[in-house]
């Protein structure tokens, strides 16, 4: 797959009242692959929200390239860039439709604006309403919808153009569960049935769970770590990874949980690395009792990421908890002592 978007040590400052600067975006390369979707992750005030802006042309970069379809939006004119953006289309976690106007008016909104005649605009705006799952709200207005419904309209309003990327930044954040579920979905079915790649900016591991091919990791404006979802969620290689991975899936206990299992279990803590490996847990317990070791799983979390299963689970060891961490490593069985 070629890339649609390239970033070329991309880095975005901003001034202070008190005249010092900020880096937002600090000299980030990074390609996003025609068809993928992409989850942008990290904390907050990492420079997820400023890095979208800048795939649109909303922020222009102090230094380095956006290309997005070939073109260098930091070389284009006013003109030319509003020209870029009706092929970047972009949802919101707070929606932003227009009260004034019904469902299909905000979806027909963005054809009207593209010159678009009114039988294609009622065409256009009808199919994509059928493919959200709201033609029969076609007249009602956004006050009169639940936070999913609003999502759904401003998915359909995204793509009215037909544009071949779809940035969200965070929209998910405003609903609940059931209705994220159902969001994230609607999402992945915009990129398998529409061919859309998508640029998922988020904070919220169930959005990278469901739908997200690749994972960029952010911390403090710098891209620290890329890679397939499962291999960075199974087994992140940076620091920075490692902590919002493990605050994401609560497989491995905290400080103060810790401090909590210490007072309950004297043995030795050991928390075991789970992945799709076939039989594993039968291997794990196997080592367990070939080394003399009696284990009792005292804590841990296992989920799937795109059906593949991954966590941790965490072990008190007695008897010969040497013998078990030697055996588990030899076996290929990743295994870390809880300091």
């Amino acid at each position: 797959m070629s890339a649609l978007i390239t970033l070329e040590k991309v880095s975005k400052s901003f001034g202070r009242r008190d005249g010092s600067t900020v880096t937002a975006v600090d000299a980030v390369s990074l390609d996003v692959l025609e068809g993928e979707v992409l989850a942008v992750i990290g904390y907050s005030g990492a420079g997820k929200s400023t890095l979208v802006r800048l795939l649109n042309a909303l922020e222009k970069p102090t230094s380095g390239h956006v290309l997005v379809g070939g073109q260098d939006l930091t070389k284009l004119s006013e003109k030319q860039l509003r020209a870029a953006r009706s092929k970047i289309g972009m949802i919101f976690q707070q929606f932003n439709l227009f009260r004034s106007r019904t469902v299909a008016g905000n979806v027909a909104y963005p054809l009207k604006v593209a010159g678009v005649g009114p039988k294609e605009r009622d065409r256009r705006t009808a199919e994509l309403l059928d493919f959200v799952g709201l033609l029969d709200r076609a007249h009602s207005y956004p006050e009169q919808l639940s936070g999913g419904q609003k999502q759904r309209v401003g998915i359909a309003r995204a793509l009215a153009t037909n544009p071949p990327l779809l940035l969200a930044d965070e929209a998910t954040s405003a609903l609940d569960p059931e209705t994220t579920t159902e969001v994230l979905s609607l999402l992945r079915r915009v990129n398998t049935e529409l061919g859309v790649t998508i640029v998922v900016i988020t904070h919220e591991m169930e959005a990278v769970r469901q739908i997200a091919d690749r994972v960029a990791v952010m911390e403090n404006g710098r891209l620290v770590e890329v890679g397939d979802t499962y291999d960075v969620f199974s087994d992140p290689q940076t620091p920075a990874a490692q902590r919002f991975v493990r605050s994401a899936t609560h497989d491995r206990p905290s400080a103060d949980t810790l401090e909590r299992l210490r007072h309950q279990h004297p043995g030795r803590l050991v928390s075991v690395r789970i992945t799709d490996e076939p039989r594993l847990q039968q291997r794990i317990d196997e080592v367990f009792r070939s080394s003399g070791t009696t284990a009792e799983l005292v804590y841990g979390g296992v989920s799937e990421i795109r059906e593949r299963r991954t966590g941790s689970l965490t072990y008190e060891l007695t008897g010969s908890p040497d013998a078990a961490l030697e055996a588990l490593r030899a076996a290929g069985i990743h295994a870390v002592e809880e300091a």
